[in-house]
């Protein structure tokens, strides 16, 4: 069985499982013995989805597949929220993220220019359209695409000015939750905070950034609201 249709009956078995509760599957791969399966709260939803729903989304997939068992041989199951700077991978992303900024690195030089960033204008089956900050507008095919992202930028709320009359500015961090599984292995993945990406290496570096950036423990850090939920039974997602 291809991983293709590995996916197709991964899809299959979980969009009533999220339906249920009120999420939606964002992205799914399977590759190389790991299951990464991304949910989140329907376009619109006045937020995202939260730890706790996390946490009871990842128990019923994990139980829902090994009942099923539609993968073949040991694996990893991951599952997470896309967090504030998404990756876009689909027609179905660019759609979802319009008037959203994000970075994009084509794979290979179209009239000059490989690394982009603007504002999503529109999406379509084959192309979407960017609007970069000059303003001039570049349609871009999904295909010619290396790797694109959402970039999330902050809006700083000025504090009032101290006595010395100096203002200060807002600072945050960005936080993906996640919740992993596995026969062999648990991971989680966190994220660090994000600036706009201006320049072709600023766009690179963006990119290439890996969102794993450590394994967390088996509960939560309630610094970072990050969430791992490790399976002890290790027969649990074997076929």
């Amino acid at each position: 069985m291809s991983e293709n249709q590995v996916s197709r009956r991964i899809e299959a078995l979980i969009t009533p499982v999220l339906a249920d509760l009120g999420l939606e599957m964002y992205d799914l791969e399977y590759n190389g013995g790991i299951v990464k399966i991304t949910v989140d709260t329907p376009p619109g939803s006045p937020g995202g989805i939260d730890v706790d729903q996390l946490s009871q989304c990842t128990r019923l997939i994990s139980r829902e597949l090994d009942h099923d068992d539609p993968v073949p041989g040991h694996y990893t199951l991951e599952v997470s929220s896309p967090g504030l700077e998404r990756n876009l991978r689909l027609p179905r992303h660019f759609h979802r993220e319009t008037g959203k900024t994000a970075a994009v690195r084509l794979q290979n030089v179209i009239n000059g220019e490989r690394r982009l960033s603007g504002v999503i204008e529109s999406a379509g089956p084959d192309t979407f359209l960017l609007r970069l900050a000059n303003g001039e507008e570049r349609i871009i095919p999904y295909d010619q695409i290396d790797r694109a992202k959402t970039i999330f930028v902050w809006e700083v709320q000025p504090k009032p000015s101290n006595k010395n009359g100096k203002g200060a500015k807002a600072d945050g961090a960005r936080n993906k939750k996640s919740a992993s599984t596995g026969t062999s292995k648990s991971s989680g993945t966190s994220s660090s905070a994000a600036s706009t990406a201006d320049s072709e290496q600023e766009i690179d570096d963006f990119l290439d950034r890996n969102d794993d950036l450590e394994d967390l423990d088996t509960e939560l850090d309630p610094e970072t609201d990050n969430y791992i939920h490790n399976d002890d039974d290790q027969e649990s997602s074997q076929s």
